[in-house]
């Protein structure tokens, strides 16, 4: 197969999209609504992965759809559906105005005010189509496995190795005469290989991802990362249960963060389902770090100029100088809470710790005995109450080098005590994901063999 992909083609229907939305938003009035919100999207895509050396799948994607949402008083109706044809509109348009009439009135429905839409759209160069073959995405696949299960005799399997390019086109419009758009491209290698020793096997992966081809790793970096991360975690040995410092890996540093944005949200919040309720104003974080978001950063993985109720993006701080700043809100939660939206009604937009960056190989010396993590397992954190109980993988560090690597633990804390006890931030930030930190350097948490 050699057939070129031309993501730009496949989406380059902005102004279609526009005039749908805007034709569903009259179709809403006509049918009585007192106000309407319409989101539409149009999505393409390649993926291509491989295994042991042969070409395992081959997926094209290409969706259209459109969700409507509508007000009849304090009455809400939503409907969706991926048939953008003349009848298919009427007749979601028709079901949301339908479960509307019906539905109980509540007093914090409604758009957003007409004043908070966004009215300027920078440029955040989010858009870098690739034009590429099925052929040549397969080579790049075949070379990223290929460096992994060539860079050791110890690499004896492979979980494949794949790429993938998608482009995304999406529309926002409401009532209050607000009409947005946005185009993002999303471009991505990844690889996965296992490691067998006499002990046992391990597995491991990694991956590059972008809005620019251009951004990316080269495949064959990929594949001898994936396979060095396997190679390392043969040969786990057990520990000793106590309480120890952890330090938390930069990959997976930014989900402490992420569970603090989580009991910041709106929807938790007034539900009084979050351990940080009525917490404005609380000292979280050591005074020197902060939780900032920036919505508008050229390629950020999250950007974008407007929230889900078509609210403009600002910059803001979640956690200022270790106190609590804002909440995380769009307009239906700040109603809730009686306060004013934060522009976070389709979530957070490009998270970053800032604080001060220690080298990481300064906060592993700092280690006289504990635990580097590397991989989480299980959903044990709980945002009611702040527990955190997780299985673990990693290393183990004694005084000031890894010793061995550690598999099958347990560690548990509550994350108040965790992110007060933030003795440290390393300097090597992982820019992939839209929550942005170095490692993270916890003074004590309790690490209990399996």
């Amino acid at each position: 197969m050699d057939d070129a992909v031309n993501l730009v083609a496949a989406t380059d229907h902005e102004a279609d999209l526009k005039a749908l939305v805007t034709d569903i938003l009259a179709r809403a009035h006509a049918n009585g609504a007192d106000a309407a919100e319409v989101s539409a999207s149009e999505d393409a895509g390649l993926s291509v992965s491989v295994r042991l050396g042969e070409l395992e799948t081959v997926e094209f994607n290409r969706d259209r759809g459109f969700g409507i949402t509508v007000y009849f008083g304090k009455r809400k109706g939503s409907a969706s559906t991926s048939d953008s044809s003349r009848d298919g509109i009427e007749k979601t348009v028709a079901a949301a105005c339908n479960i509307a009439r019906f539905t109980e009135e509540d007093p914090h429905h409604g758009l957003a005010d007409a004043a908070l839409m966004a009215r300027v759209f920078p440029n955040l160069d989010l858009d870098h189509p690739w034009t590429t073959s099925v052929a040549d995405a397969q080579t790049m696949a075949q070379a990223a496995e290929a460096a992994a299960r060539g860079h050791d005799p110890r690499i004896t399997n492979s979980d494949g190795a794949s790429v993938g390019t998608q482009r995304v086109c999406r529309v926002y419009g409401n009532s209050n005469g607000f009409l947005g758009s946005h185009i993002g491209t999303r471009h991505s290698v990844s690889c996965g290989v296992i490691a067998a020793d006499d002990a046992g096997m391990q597995r491991d992966h990694y991956y590059t991802v972008g809005r620019a081809f251009g951004d990316l790793l080269e495949p064959v970096a990929v594949g001898i990362e994936a396979a060095r991360r396997a190679v390392a975690r043969l040969g786990a040995r057990p520990i000793k249960t106590g309480r120890y410092p952890v330090l938390f890996a930069t990959e997976i540093a930014g989900g402490l963060i992420g569970h603090l944005l989580s009991a910041l949200s709106g929807g938790q919040l007034y539900r009084k389902a979050s351990f940080l309720t009525d917490s404005l104003g609380r000292t979280l974080l050591p005074e020197s770090y902060s939780v900032v978001e920036r919505p508008l950063l050229p390629r950020g993985p999250g950007s974008a100029a407007f929230d889900g109720d078509g609210v403009a993006t600002y910059e803001k701080a979640f956690v200022d100088r270790g106190r609590i700043a804002s909440y995380v809100l769009g307009e239906y939660s700040a109603r809730r809470l009686g306060m004013t939206t934060t522009a976070n009604a389709s979530g957070v937009h490009n998270i970053w710790l800032e604080g001060p960056r220690e080298p990481f190989a300064d906060l592993l010396g700092s280690i006289r005995e504990g635990l580097l993590v590397t991989e989480l397992i299980g959903q044990g954190v709980n945002i009611v109450t702040g527990d955190y109980s997780r299985g673990a993988a990693g290393y183990w560090i004694s005084n000031g080098a890894i010793a061995h690597p550690v598999d099958e633990i347990t560690i548990a804390g509550r994350l108040t005590d965790m992110f007060a006890g933030i003795a440290g931030v390393g300097d090597d930030p992982d820019r992939r994901g839209n929550v942005v930190t170095g490692s993270i350097l916890i003074e004590g948490m309790t690490v209990a063999a399996g």
